[in-house]
């Protein structure tokens, strides 16, 4: 299975169009979104042609190949406008090599950890800030970036995954960090 997987629109049509052009691109099979879809939140500028009416009615396209968490920026009116669901804290996505906990990442994060296993994956977006750490006991924390507001001088960013071959990529399709997972 290739999975795409992109955090934080933040509500700008002009990235989420980048985004889905590059989930076509990808031929991807599933889009994994860590929040944080139409509202761009308090602390954060308006992003490039904010408007999450138009965010809403592109994802929408994708209903079906879209598994959402819920983030921070998030609440039950956004969910009004989407087709598929956005409210549940956390997913966990089980493959034959790994086990993946992905949430938004203001609640679990690698200082506030959600009930993992040896060699299990933490996946979350929220800092904006692209991360592939090992931490704890064999487990590993991943972060794809945001989409429309980088932050700390990161791309515009998504993550693929195939098998065991994690990629990040700029959403011009650009790869800037490859990981290979060789979990037993």
């Amino acid at each position: 299975m290739n999975i795409m997987i992109a955090s934080d629109i933040h509500g700008s049509a002009r990235y989420c169009r980048d985004m889905l052009c590059r989930f076509a691109a990808e031929k991807a099979d599933k889009l994994i979104l860590l929040g944080d879809i139409l509202y761009h939140g308090p602390r954060n500028d308006l992003p490039e042609a904010y408007a999450p009416k138009e965010v809403a009615a592109l994802l929408n396209t994708v209903q079906d190949k879209v598994l959402c968490v819920r983030g921070n920026c998030d609440a039950e009116v956004d969910q009004m406008m989407l087709d598929f669901p956005i409210l549940a804290e956390y997913a966990l996505l089980c493959t034959e090599e790994y086990t993946i906990f992905a949430t938004h990442g203001h609640h679990f994060h690698t200082k506030a950890l959600p009930p993992l296993q040896h060699g299990d994956i933490l996946l979350h977006g929220h800092t904006h800030i692209p991360a592939w750490e090992a931490f704890g006991k064999g487990n590993l924390y991943l972060n794809p970036g945001s989409v429309s507001l980088p932050k700390d001088g990161s791309f515009h960013s998504y993550m693929m995954i195939h098998k065991t071959v994690l990629q990040w990529k700029t959403l011009d399709g650009t790869v800037y960090h490859r990981l290979l997972l060789n979990h037993q």
